[in-house]
């Protein structure tokens, strides 16, 4: 991979609900990810209504790091409007977003660099998912539906591991606040015209916290979401 040595500034985004006993080793992994190719970093941590101690280390973190910046919920609005927050935040060149549940190599973050100079986003796709095989059912039937309904034809549509341009964010106005996001985020960016890559990267099983993904609340919601944005399109 051909990767330039500096870039100018990223911001960096990781939505966080309950994540007590990873979000300290997570913080500390982006900032390593960040700081090898980035002269400025930010890392925006938006704390979803946390019932356990994630606020608390967040808080305590910050007090000595002028890099990370924690966002907190009074209560959990959902996985969508904490990410579309972040994004929104986001002041840096170059945007990134990853989960705070260590499922991904933050490392990782060079192969989406090597491609950002020739495109708008590079989105990551789990080579081989470390799901349970409902969630990995899932996924599939939601892939097959996303591309029936909206048109999108991409291989990993919710893989938490994208890299934008800023700009992007300043043309695509998000209205999702569930696990709708990630479709949202890439349907509309597409119809905009906006180059999108997508590049194979490691996913590695949950060994703290709790998934919320497959929760049928979630689910519901995203079939909602789903329903109101195909007919937002067809009005367009």
């Amino acid at each position: 991979m051909n990767i330039p040595t500096r870039f100018k500034s990223l911001s960096i985004i990781l939505p966080a609900y309950n994540e007590e006993a990873n979000i300290e080793n997570s913080v500390s992994l982006a900032r390593k990810a960040g700081q090898e190719y980035f002269d400025d970093l930010e890392i925006i941590v938006i704390n979803d209504g946390s019932t356990d101690s994630t606020g608390d280390i967040l808080d305590r973190l910050a007090l000595d790091a002028n890099d990370l910046r924690p966002i907190h919920f009074s209560e959990n609005y959902g996985y969508g409007k904490a990410l579309r927050t972040g994004l929104y935040l986001a002041s840096c060149d170059l945007v990134f977003f990853t989960d705070s549940d260590l499922q991904f190599d933050l490392a990782q973050i060079e192969y989406l660099l090597a491609w950002i100079k020739d495109y708008d986003i590079v989105a990551g796709y789990r080579e081989h998912r470390a799901d349970p095989w409902l969630r990995r059912v899932n996924a599939w039937g939601w892939r097959v539906l996303v591309r029936f309904v909206l048109g999108l034809s991409i291989r990993d549509i919710d893989c938490a591991f994208k890299l934008f341009r800023r700009e992007v964010f300043e043309a695509v106005q998000l209205k999702s606040v569930g696990a709708m996001i990630n479709t949202e985020l890439l349907v509309r960016a597409q119809k905009e015209g906006y180059r999108i890559k997508e590049v194979p990267v490691s996913h590695y099983p949950r060994r703290a916290g709790k998934q919320t993904g497959a929760n049928l609340r979630v689910i519901v919601k995203a079939f909602s979401e789903l329903l109101k944005m195909q007919s937002s399109l067809q009005l367009r």
